[in-house]
């Protein structure tokens, strides 16, 4: 994947938030409403004092009381507005991210997705796209606010004295601008460093969790925990080194803002002690500076937490662009099936050569066998066929049209590919089979079970065909598996059948009941049977041996 930079992986978060300009000016203006009406509390209080020594004000006391009242509730409304307002458009957009993700996935699987670490992805997609909502609700509109808030409170506050107005400016520039900037180079790469060992051990765990029987029965625990623990360690550490920087940030933007009132001190009483201001302008430009540090020191933060929030964007925004290896095709004519061939088709993954000059044809009506033993190129020729991946070269055309010309919609519909693992999804055993046709009845699943010779099976479950078949199916049998897989193909009910090692898990008389299914299937179909057992390819028509990638 293509590094970016941070600012152009910044820039393109913000291009993101386009549609929602409208709520996040809206976020803007309340939240600055707020700031301002919590600064001037503080500051009507010192108007309050001044009537008091009978020094001129704007307002009368009771005036100051009463917009007392008003500013304290308004500062309510307006917090909850701006947070309201934030956390809509932060949640909003994270859908918008969601399903760009999801979307990238299903175009980059399965050949980008095969060499990914799965619990690297499900950290991606859960925990680097939740950190995103502090950028989108906690980052933006505060640095449009503090710009807004702070302009105003310096141009007020200068308004007692250019010298007070630019001490206020200096000091805001220091805590929401500056102390960011130094942290963040402090903290140099920690953010991605961070990200992508989070990703790292939540492939290690996913990793440990599937391998658990066997971890168990080869008493690997010890190493596995270890390694476990290591990870951990370096993630902790990690994390401790940028928390050290955030409370370290904090302590010295506490310390700045003490500093900058003392400063502000110190000219106040010299600008008053000169005659340069009265005892208002002493008073209010202390107590507004005071109280106006509220927004710049959201911002002193950003220096740490802009770190993982960056790295987190980079790892989403570089899933979005990676480029798929094959392409969705769409707009051209629909075609039917009328048989399939592969003529002299070389193929490898990288530099490896899987196949090489292979030629094969598969008529209609026919049952074609593929024998080998495995590596031999004969799961990766049916992946060719579903156009996974684009050949090296050689030709692979279904009814005369190469498949690299016929819309991906089109090519899906024609095939049916069951694969040596059938992957299983925490539902029930019908909606299992039912993803082959979302719009199939009770009537033909159930058929479909039967050619599959799993019906039987299913109607001794407690639950029949509503029983939950566990996460990634476990609690099933990779026989039992295996044969939903084919009833999944069965009930796609589509011309050209592609089955890998369909009854490698199963028993004779299962087998023997699912080749007889087969062979009545090809009335209408072409099937192509994979399998390193000689006993499946008695059913074949034709058989073609293959061995180190040729057909021999």
């Amino acid at each position: 994947m293509k590094k970016q930079s941070k600012i152009k992986v910044l820039f393109r978060m913000l291009k993101l938030v386009k549609p929602l300009t409208g709520f996040m000016l809206m976020a803007i203006i309340f939240g600055t409403l707020g700031f301002l009406t919590a600064q001037f509390i503080p500051i009507l209080g010192g108007m309050a004092i001044l009537t008091g020594l009978d020094i001129n004000v704007p307002f009368t006391f009771t005036t100051i009381i009463i917009l007392l009242l008003i500013f304290a509730i308004l500062r309510a409304v307006f917090r909850f507005a701006e947070q309201r307002t934030n956390h809509y458009i932060a949640f909003t957009l994270l859908a918008i991210i969601r399903d760009k993700v999801f979307k990238a996935l299903r175009r980059l699987c399965p050949a980008k997705l095969e060499g990914k670490d799965k619990g690297d992805l499900v950290s991606l997609i859960t925990s680097d796209v939740e950190l995103l909502e502090v950028f989108y609700a906690h980052t933006i509109s505060p640095i449009c606010i503090a710009i807004v808030t702070e302009t105003v409170m310096c141009i007020f506050i200068g308004s007692y004295h250019p010298l007070l107005g630019l001490m206020a400016l200096v000091s805001f520039a220091l805590i929401g601008i500056v102390l960011p900037l130094i942290i963040s180079k402090r903290s140099k790469n920690t953010g991605d460093e961070l990200r992508a060992q989070s990703g790292a051990l939540s492939a290690h765990m996913l990793e440990s969790i599937r391998g658990i029987d066997d971890t168990l029965q080869y008493s690997y625990g010890g190493k596995r925990l270890n390694e476990i623990s290591s990870k951990t360690r370096e993630l902790s550490d990690k994390q401790g080194f940028l928390s050290k920087l955030t409370g370290t940030n904090m302590a010295i933007a506490n310390v700045l803002i003490l500093l900058c009132d003392v400063l502000m001190l110190i000219l106040c009483t010299f600008l008053y002690q000169s005659g340069q201001v009265g005892f208002d302008g002493f008073l209010i430009p202390m107590i507004a500076l005071m109280s106006s540090f509220g927004p710049v020191t959201a911002l002193s933060a950003l220096g740490t937490t802009l770190q993982s929030t960056i790295a987190s964007g980079a790892r989403v925004l570089a899933i979005i662009d990676e480029e798929p290896v094959t392409e969705d095709i769409e707009g051209n004519e629909i075609i039917g099936f009328n048989g399939a061939n592969v003529k002299k088709v070389s193929f490898a993954y990288d530099n490896d050569e899987v196949l090489s000059d292979v030629s094969m044809e598969f008529p209609e009506n026919k049952i074609v066998g593929i024998v080998g033993k495995s590596g031999c190129g004969k799961s990766t020729l049916l992946k060719l066929l579903m156009r996974f991946w684009d050949i090296g070269s050689g030709s692979i055309t279904i009814s005369d049209r190469s498949i690299d010309k016929i819309n991906t919609d089109n090519l899906r519909d024609m095939e049916s590919y069951m694969t040596q693992e059938t992957q299983l999804f925490k539902d029930t055993i019908a909606n299992n089979i039912r993803i082959a046709r979302l719009d199939a009845s009770d009537e033909e699943v159930i058929a479909a079970c039967k050619k599959a010779s799993i019906h039987d099976f299913i109607t001794t479950l407690p639950n029949g065909y509503d029983t939950q078949v566990g996460e990634l199916g476990s609690t099933l049998s990779g026989g039992e598996r295996q044969r939903i897989g084919l009833a999944r193909a069965f009930l796609h009910n589509a011309p050209f059948i592609l089955l890998d090692e369909p009854t490698s898990n199963l028993d004779s008389l299962n087998e023997a009941i699912i080749l007889k299914s087969l062979q009545s299937e090809k009335e209408d179909k072409t099937i192509v049977l994979v399998s390193h057992r000689q006993s499946t390819m008695r059913i074949a028509d034709e058989t073609f041996a293959m061995k180190g990638g040729r057909v021999s």
